[in-house]
């Protein structure tokens, strides 16, 4: 979804098939996270955060993201590379058809496969909870600046992988956030 989005607990509830109190709980979840806003008249909104807002993000993003994905690399089999290079293909296809929410929800599972090897849930989950944060933003960014910044830096990632290069992986993923930050903030 774009930032600044208006919701409706009603709206919510069609678009997924269910009654209003699993929305409005969904809407109470994602609200405590940071995923949505939710004024005191009851207004629900995506958030539209400020550049000092994204830059704590990325910078949380560039912490947590590195030692994940360090803790999965003695984990990383060929068959999950395959799998990263495959979504990694996929979102070169979305930056083509200028997909932004495919591409924004590749991203995430390129990512994500990663550092599920890592057997970290405690961190997965605050990384989770930052692209939830980051998420309106980001589909705004790629809507608007379809690059192939995050298929590069990928590709970054792959090798460092394929070769069991540590510091080499460390390095790739925070270029990959760093360079994100960099758009979100143009």
């Amino acid at each position: 979804m774009q930032p600044g989005v208006a919701l409706t607990l009603r709206g919510i509830a069609a678009d997924f098939g269910v009654s209003m109190t699993p929305a409005r709980e969904a809407v109470r979840r994602l609200s405590a996270e940071g995923a949505l806003q939710v004024s005191k008249s009851g207004r629900v909104t995506t958030p539209e955060p400020n550049n000092e807002r994204l830059e704590e993000l990325a910078a949380l993003r560039a912490l947590l993201e590195p030692e994940l994905a360090s803790r999965a690399l003695p984990r990383a089999h060929n068959v999950l590379i395959d799998r990263m290079e495959n979504i990694n293909d996929q979102i070169d296809q979305m930056i083509l058809q200028n997909d932004a929410a495919a591409y924004v929800r590749l991203n995430q599972d390129f990512h994500r496969s990663l550092y599920l090897r890592a057997q970290a849930p405690a961190m997965l989950a605050m990384v989770e909870t930052v692209w939830l944060q980051s998420g309106p933003t980001m589909r705004r960014l790629y809507g608007q600046k379809q690059q192939q910044f995050a298929s590069i830096n990928h590709r970054k990632i792959l090798a460092a992988l394929r070769a069991g290069d540590e510091p080499g992986l460390r390095l790739a993923i925070r270029e990959d956030v760093i360079n994100g930050l960099r758009l979100l903030g143009s």
